[in-house]
């Protein structure tokens, strides 16, 4: 195989309507694994602050003194250590936001809208748009949050982001700022003909019972950036930026990371309108293997497929889930251990558009990835 990856064949998934219902798949699945504990929910979320607020301890006693050269080594281990913890701990948020912490929805709403808030992400707000996500996943025209491109739609300066420079240059900015910039602009989410952001109740994302909770996320951010300008009055910009921004942003480049790599892989398929349906939309994803991320992730990176049949069932039980749906799934199930960095260069080069195969009159409305211009 070469280095773009494009000699390496990937089998194509199943994309006919499944043997299988998603009942079929509900009664395979142990009856305690939709159970949702308070204690453990809460036990996962108190972890997580624990160690978030461990790092932030020892940032700022023992790393902020350190000198150069023994700083330029401790910042960014802090950084991508503190990152990973605290993209767990905003994964919790993401379950609150399904209502799979707890039988209590005043409980999941309240520790949602801390988590996500305290992260600067706009909880209501981005958990409805997420919701329309798992409503139309893998659908060319409705998906919210990765409605792939098709070919006929690109133009002449796509060209250039389809050659490895352009691939690196996606890459960096899907790392740097690919969640700023969807929730701030919608880039790479659905198009809906004027601008749209996670921001304006008035969006055309939202329904008008929801435009009073996008509202109050917004007015949460607001207290969350005057609580940081008094840090930043008391401690200085720059303590600021190393010991609470900098950890974020690899936060949210993991998660972005995780996330996209999670629903986009060269065997998935894509449907339009005429042979969408939910249940063959939400077998489109894939399950990735990504080491101590998994763990990190609260699973949702190998147990992403799961998760989209059942959202609201809690992260502690995906493995167990998925170890008893997949026997029924076969080959729509689908997974894969390559190595990250491999696998995020190999996307980017393989999965660049979408189109149905050509002189298949009998599944037009099937899409698969390509990047042959």
């Amino acid at each position: 195989m070469d280095s773009s990856g494009q000699d390496e064949v990937v089998k194509r998934a199943p994309s006919g309507n499944p043997p299988f219902t998603l009942g079929d798949l509900k009664k395979a699945v142990p009856p305690h694994c939709f159970n949702r504990s308070l204690t453990r929910s809460f036990y996962y979320l108190f972890r997580d602050l624990f160690f978030i607020s461990l790092f932030y301890y020892v940032a700022a006693t023992y790393i902020i003194p350190l000198q150069a050269p023994l700083s330029y080594v401790a910042w960014p281990v802090y950084w991508f250590i503190q990152g990973c913890v605290q993209m767990g701990f905003w994964l919790l948020g993401h379950e609150s936001g399904h209502q799979g912490f707890s039988d209590y929805k005043w409980v999941n709403e309240t520790v949602g809208y801390f988590i996500h808030t305290s992260m600067l992400s706009p909880y209501f707000s981005w958990k409805y748009s997420h919701r329309r996500h798992h409503s139309n996943t893998a659908s060319v025209e409705y998906d919210e949050a990765y409605p792939p491109r098709t070919k006929s739609s690109l133009g002449y300066a796509d060209t250039l982001f389809n050659t490895p420079p352009g691939r690196l240059f996606r890459l960096v900015i899907l790392c740097a700022i690919g969640f700023l910039l969807y929730v701030c602009f919608n880039v790479a989410g659905r198009k809906y003909g004027r601008y749209t952001n996670h921001f304006d109740p008035r969006s055309p994302i939202y329904s008008e019972s929801e435009r009073p909770y996008v509202v109050l996320s917004d007015l949460g951010l607001l207290v969350m950036y005057y609580v940081l300008y008094k840090v930043a009055m008391a401690q200085g910009l720059t303590w600021l930026v190393l010991v609470y921004f900098a950890p974020m942003v690899v936060a949210y480049a993991i998660l972005a990371i995780i996330t996209w790599l999670n629903h986009t892989h060269p065997s998935l398929p894509h449907y339009d309108s005429t042979e969408w349906n939910w249940l063959r939309g939400s077998l489109s994803t894939v399950d990735r293997d990504m080491g101590f991320l998994n763990t990190i992730s609260h699973h949702l990176c190998d147990g992403h497929v799961v998760h989209h049949m059942f959202s609201t069932m809690p992260h502690y039980h995906f493995k167990e889930a998925t170890k008893a749906i997949k026997p029924i799934l076969g080959e729509y199930y689908q997974f894969d251990d390559t190595p990250v960095i491999k696998a995020m260069w190999r996307e980017a080069t393989k999965c660049f558009y979408v189109e149905p195969d050509e002189g298949d009159d009998k599944n037009r409305g099937v899409y698969w990835f390509g990047n042959k211009m």
